[in-house]
């Protein structure tokens, strides 16, 4: 493959841009269906066709962008603008790291030309009744065998800390790792310690891939039903669902090894769990559950209505009039 991505590159046209149209929403790849992520630093990264070309004093990597689901920058990484267009194109999140993968800044494109998630998802955070509905499905989903019908938001919230509670002191114990409580600062990531600076790449990881699922299925980051006032409310509402089983235990185990290298080492763990556990599939699954209604929602067509408050909607690509001024030789459709 090497090659013949080289010999397309020898074929550019003379001002340097590869021709090609975007791709068709159903050739590309479904999100359960790719990468995780990969993460890349001190680097310049390019385009070869529908390739990333990455390339570092080490050599020069290419990377199939339909393949991947979240691409992190890290420091020192330079981007083309032509790299950005075909990312874009093929609906990888991309998300710029500061040192250490401590903050993020992501960019996505749906896999879908379809809004009927994000118009559920809207409804449904928008009603005080089914967004907590919503929420109670969501800790139903950590508090396996648990009847939270009942709940309130505050008493969800509490059985929630006594449980994390719980999960940090057994994988401490069974690591070796002390723990006392998460102390961090966000602005300063070297000054926590070894399990807290593990923590914090761990999550990054999982929220990268959270926001990368959320995009692709076209809903919305910020509509978050647990969490509220932030662009990624949503992301940290599904995130949250797989850290006592996935980041969490990842961050501990990373940190117990005694690695010179937490960040480096968390991140590959990271990627070896998601992939192990089929995470990105059960993310699209359990955000089409919580979003889930009697009728079946689709996400492959491409069609644009026109909204309409008797009707809810109505065709587009038609040349409306007023009925009460209608001439009878008006024409319906337009050409």
């Amino acid at each position: 493959m090497d090659a013949q991505l080289r010999e397309r590159q020898r074929g550019e046209s003379a001002n340097g841009r590869l021709a090609s149209a975007p791709s068709d929403i159903i050739e590309l790849s479904r999100i359960e269906d790719r990468v995780s992520f990969a993460y890349f630093e001190r680097c310049g990264i390019n385009r070869a066709d529908n390739a990333i070309t990455v390339e570092s004093a080490a050599g020069t990597v290419y990377v199939p962008a339909a393949s991947l689901s979240v691409l992190m920058l890290g420091p020192g990484t330079t981007i083309s603008h032509r790299a950005m267009e075909m990312i874009g194109d093929n609906g990888v999140t991309v998300i710029w790291a500061g040192e250490r993968g401590v903050r993020m800044y992501a960019f996505g494109k749906p896999l879908t030309h379809s809004s009927a998630l994000l118009q559920r998802q809207a409804a449904l955070v928008s009603n005080k009744r089914s967004r907590l509905e919503v929420a109670r499905k969501m800790y139903l989903m950590r508090f396996e065998g648990e009847d939270v019908a009942g709940l309130t938001m505050q008493q969800l919230r509490g059985r929630e800390g006594a449980r994390v509670r719980r999960i940090y002191k057994k994988i401490s114990e069974e690591t070796g790792v002390p723990w006392s409580g998460r102390m961090y600062d966000p602005s300063d990531y070297a000054a926590g310690s070894d399990i807290d600076q593990a923590l914090s790449a761990a999550h990054s990881c999982l929220y990268g891939i959270s926001h990368a699922a959320i995009a692709s299925l076209g809903c919305s980051p910020g509509l978050g039903f647990v969490h509220s006032g932030h662009e990624r409310s949503f992301v940290y509402d599904i995130a949250d669902l797989y850290k006592a089983e996935v980041s969490i235990p990842v961050a501990f185990r990373v940190t117990a090894s005694g690695t010179s290298d937490i960040p480096g080492d968390v991140r590959r763990a990271m990627r070896d769990e998601i992939y192990r556990t089929g995470l990105i599939k059960r993310i699209v699954k359990d955000i089409k559950l919580l979003l889930a209604t009697e009728e079946d929602i689709e996400l492959d067509g491409d069609v644009v209505l026109l909204w309409d408050e008797k009707n809810e909607s109505v065709p587009s690509g038609v040349q409306y009039e007023d009925p009460c001024e209608r001439s009878p030789f008006s024409a319906d459709v337009e050409e």
